[in-house]
Protein backbone atom coordinates (compact mmCIF):
# COMPACT_ATOMS: atom_id res chain seq x y z
CA UNK A 1 0.00 0.00 0.00
CA UNK A 2 1.66 3.25 -0.58
CA UNK A 3 1.65 6.48 1.78
CA UNK A 4 -1.51 8.15 0.06
CA UNK A 5 -3.97 5.05 0.30
CA UNK A 6 -2.63 4.60 4.14
CA UNK A 7 -4.06 7.89 4.53
CA UNK A 8 -7.08 7.90 2.81
CA UNK A 9 -8.15 4.59 4.31
CA UNK A 10 -7.70 6.31 7.99
CA UNK A 11 -9.41 9.35 6.43
CA UNK A 12 -12.37 7.19 5.24
CA UNK A 13 -12.38 5.02 8.37
CA UNK A 14 -12.50 8.07 10.19
CA UNK A 15 -15.13 9.27 8.40
CA UNK A 16 -17.26 6.08 8.75
CA UNK A 17 -16.62 6.09 12.73
CA UNK A 18 -18.21 10.05 12.20
CA UNK A 19 -21.55 8.41 10.17
CA UNK A 20 -22.08 5.55 12.91
CA UNK A 21 -21.94 8.20 15.74
CA UNK A 22 -24.03 10.58 14.23
CA UNK A 23 -26.39 6.67 14.19
CA UNK A 24 -25.65 6.02 17.38
CA UNK A 25 -27.10 9.48 18.78
CA UNK A 26 -29.91 8.95 16.34
CA UNK A 27 -31.25 5.74 18.12
CA UNK A 28 -30.29 7.64 21.91
CA UNK A 29 -27.53 5.06 22.08
CA UNK A 30 -25.42 8.00 24.11
CA UNK A 31 -22.22 6.09 25.42
CA UNK A 32 -21.47 4.50 22.26
CA UNK A 33 -22.04 7.52 20.39
CA UNK A 34 -19.00 9.28 22.72
CA UNK A 35 -17.06 5.53 21.89
CA UNK A 36 -17.35 6.25 18.18
CA UNK A 37 -16.64 9.98 18.45
CA UNK A 38 -13.40 8.62 20.32
CA UNK A 39 -12.51 6.49 17.26
CA UNK A 40 -13.25 9.29 14.67
CA UNK A 41 -10.55 11.15 15.94
CA UNK A 42 -8.22 8.63 16.87
CA UNK A 43 -8.56 7.53 12.81
CA UNK A 44 -8.12 11.69 11.77
CA UNK A 45 -5.05 11.76 14.27
CA UNK A 46 -3.63 8.40 12.58
CA UNK A 47 -4.09 9.56 9.08
CA UNK A 48 -2.30 12.56 9.94
CA UNK A 49 0.62 10.49 11.22
CA UNK A 50 0.89 8.31 8.43
CA UNK A 51 0.91 11.31 6.38
CA UNK A 52 3.47 12.73 8.24
CA UNK A 53 5.78 9.87 9.13
CA UNK A 54 5.20 7.54 6.23
CA UNK A 55 4.66 4.56 8.13
CA UNK A 56 2.19 2.24 10.53
CA UNK A 57 0.59 4.63 13.37
CA UNK A 58 1.44 3.26 16.99
CA UNK A 59 -0.82 1.06 18.88
CA UNK A 60 -2.14 3.22 21.00
CA UNK A 61 -5.31 5.03 22.01
CA UNK A 62 -4.60 7.97 23.85
CA UNK A 63 -5.75 11.01 21.87
CA UNK A 64 -2.91 14.01 23.31
CA UNK A 65 -0.08 11.13 22.70
CA UNK A 66 -1.29 10.78 19.14
CA UNK A 67 -1.65 14.31 18.87
CA UNK A 68 2.47 14.73 19.90
CA UNK A 69 3.63 12.38 17.97
CA UNK A 70 1.63 13.39 14.90
CA UNK A 71 3.67 17.08 16.04
CA UNK A 72 0.30 19.11 16.08
CA UNK A 73 -0.64 19.14 20.07
CA UNK A 74 1.58 22.04 20.25
CA UNK A 75 -0.77 23.79 17.22
CA UNK A 76 -4.06 22.82 18.94
CA UNK A 77 -6.24 25.30 21.32
CA UNK A 78 -6.97 24.85 24.55
CA UNK A 79 -10.41 24.24 23.64
CA UNK A 80 -9.12 21.04 21.10
CA UNK A 81 -7.04 19.88 23.83
CA UNK A 82 -9.86 20.36 26.40
CA UNK A 83 -12.11 18.20 24.38
CA UNK A 84 -9.63 14.88 23.64
CA UNK A 85 -9.21 14.93 26.91
CA UNK A 86 -12.98 14.40 27.45
CA UNK A 87 -12.97 12.00 24.74
CA UNK A 88 -10.46 9.55 26.22
CA UNK A 89 -12.29 7.98 28.76
CA UNK A 90 -15.06 6.66 26.11
CA UNK A 91 -12.10 4.45 24.75
CA UNK A 92 -11.11 2.45 27.82
CA UNK A 93 -12.93 3.47 30.54
CA UNK A 94 -16.11 2.90 29.60
CA UNK A 95 -15.65 -0.67 29.10
CA UNK A 96 -15.18 -1.47 32.21
CA UNK A 97 -18.67 -1.98 34.12
CA UNK A 98 -17.33 0.39 37.23
CA UNK A 99 -16.89 3.35 35.39
CA UNK A 100 -19.20 2.88 32.55
CA UNK A 101 -22.13 3.19 35.01
CA UNK A 102 -20.57 6.66 36.21
CA UNK A 103 -19.97 7.78 32.21
CA UNK A 104 -23.48 6.60 31.13
CA UNK A 105 -25.23 8.70 34.28
CA UNK A 106 -23.32 11.86 32.61
CA UNK A 107 -24.37 11.80 29.04
CA UNK A 108 -27.65 12.81 27.93
CA UNK A 109 -28.99 13.90 24.00
CA UNK A 110 -27.69 17.56 24.21
CA UNK A 111 -23.46 16.58 25.64
CA UNK A 112 -23.90 14.20 23.10
CA UNK A 113 -24.58 16.25 20.47
CA UNK A 114 -22.15 18.74 21.70
CA UNK A 115 -19.49 15.75 21.40
CA UNK A 116 -20.96 14.99 17.73
CA UNK A 117 -20.30 18.76 16.43
CA UNK A 118 -17.13 19.21 18.29
CA UNK A 119 -15.96 15.88 17.05
CA UNK A 120 -16.95 16.83 13.38
CA UNK A 121 -14.64 20.21 13.88
CA UNK A 122 -11.67 18.71 15.09
CA UNK A 123 -11.77 16.28 12.24
CA UNK A 124 -12.29 18.76 9.67
CA UNK A 125 -9.13 20.66 11.16
CA UNK A 126 -7.19 17.96 10.96
CA UNK A 127 -8.26 16.86 7.73
CA UNK A 128 -7.34 20.79 6.40
CA UNK A 129 -3.74 20.08 7.75
CA UNK A 130 -3.58 16.61 5.81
Amino acid sequence: MTQEEKVTHWIDLSDENFRVAEDLLKSKHLLQTGFFCHLTIETIFKAYFAKLKDETPPYIHKLARLAQLSGFYDDMSEEQKDFIYKLDPFNIEARYPEYKKMITKSLNIQICEDLLRQTEELQQWIKEKI
